[in-house]
This record gives C-alpha cells, structure tokens and sequence, in this order.
C-alpha cells in the first residue's frame, strides 16, 4: 500500500498550488475594480512604458526619444553622447544625471539608474494607486502560481508512474491505482484551463484593466507611421521591434572580455 503515501503526496501537491493559483486570481481580479480612480484619459507613451517592460523600458523609451530628437546620441558601440542637457520632465533630467556631467557614459549603467531614478518609481505608484499596474508585493504572484500548478501536474504524473511501476503492486490494482492519480492530475490541469481563460497572459507589471489599455494602443500602433507610433512601438514591445540594427546595437552591446 505504498501508492497510497504517493497518492497523498499527489493531492497535497495539487490541492496546495491550486489554492494558490485561485486566491492569486482573486487579488488580480480585485485590482480590476479599482480602476475606477482612473480618469479615462488614455495611457501616456511612460506609462505604456512602464505597463509594458517595468522601469527598464521606461528608460529604454527616454533614451530612444532623446536620440530621435538628436538630443542625445546613442552609438552602436554602446555610449550615449548628450548633446542637449536641458531635460524636458523627469525622466529625461533623470537620464542626463546618469550619464553624468562628462556629456558621455556607457548606455548599460544610464539604464540601470535611470529604472532606478525617484520619477519612474512615482509613475509606478500613480499607476498602482489607478489600479492599472500591479503592485509591489503581488508581482509575478498568478505567473507564479501558474508555474507551480504546471509542476504540480508533472509531480501527479510522476508519482502516479511510480505508483504503476512498484514490483509490489498487483496487476489487477493498476486501474484503480491509475483512476486515483487521474483525479489530482484533472484538478490541476482544469485550473491551468481556467486560469487561461481568465487571467491570461500572466504579466509581471499591467493589471487586467492596464492590459486592455495596452492593446487598444498596440492596435492604434499598427496603424500609423509616424513618430509618436514609432516611439509607442518602443514603448509597448522593445527596443527589439525595431528594425534599426545600429540603435539595437547600441542596446545589446557588450565590452568584450580581456
């Protein structure tokens, strides 16, 4: 009667991770009815920014709209050149502190403490407080989860095969051994349905709501061609969407070892 200590173990695994996975669901569907302290005035290009790539794209989209402007020039060698000092808002006053009062830094570390700077993390909170971003503490919380139903199911199949497997175990109570491991395993394999159904894609920064804003403007972004869309396009998928290969050089540079 080993397979019972594994069927045990299996439905630990499942129930545990399944609960998990719905209390997740829940505190990402409350953020949803707090958008209301959103005024309804559409996501700026920092915000996109933000919802989209966290802080990190927040500063990828600053230095890219600086560069687009030729106030600051971005090499395909990895440095960032100022050629205007004046920032326009904070985020851009932020870049120019990180490159420093030389005029010229490598691009990694302006990234690094620009994602860092006082102005992004305010963006974050206003976007938070509007129910729009996911806040600190619930970040990668239903990916999380998701990952662990998905190693929950593998745990459930394995244990099962082991139960099946066992020297010990009669022939004629494989079936029944096999009808029990398939309850835990149908348990977890119905919440990962749901959970795509209902909170998929599982993102780290946009709540539901801020992703329903995002794709409105990912859609207006296939639809134009100007700079704005050039800059949103940056703002919603990357410095890699964007088919310059020097300004992708610039990012993906790497000083290359001694």
């Amino acid at each position: 009667m080993f397979w019972v200590l594994l069927l045990l173990l299996a439905w630990v695994a499942a129930g545990t991770t399944c609960t998990r996975l719905c209390l997740a669901s829940v505190r990402a569907a409350a953020v949803v009815d707090e958008t209301d302290r959103f005024n309804g005035r559409g996501l700026t290009l920092y915000e996109a920014a933000f919802l989209s790539g966290g802080p990190a794209r927040v500063a990828d989209l600053t230095l890219v709209s600086m560069a687009r402007q030729r106030r600051l020039l971005l090499a395909h060698t990895g440095w960032a050149t100022v050629v205007d000092p004046r920032g326009r808002d904070e985020m851009e006053r932020s870049v120019l502190g990180a490159i420093g009062p030389d005029g010229q830094s490598r691009i990694a570390p302006v990234r690094t403490t620009a994602a860092a700077a006082d102005s992004v993390r305010v963006l974050a909170d206003r976007l938070v407080a509007a129910g729009l971003a996911v806040p600190d503490g619930a970040r990668t919380t239903v990916a999380g989860a998701v990952r662990q139903v998905r190693a929950a199911a593998a745990a459930v199949l394995i244990l099962g095969a082991v139960a099946l497997l066992m020297p010990a175990q009669a022939q004629e109570n494989r079936p029944l051994v096999a009808i029990w491991f398939t309850l835990p395993l149908i348990l977890t394999l119905s919440c990962l349905a749901i959970a795509r159904i209902e909170v998929h894609p599982y993102t780290r920064w946009a709540s539901p709501a801020g992703q329903h804003l995002l794709s409105a403007l990912a859609r207006r972004a296939d639809t134009g061609s100007d700079d704005r869309t050039y800059l949103t396009t940056v703002a919603v998928r990357g410095i890699r969407a964007i088919g310059e290969p020097d300004l992708r050089a610039a990012f993906a540079h790497r000083e290359p070892h001694a």
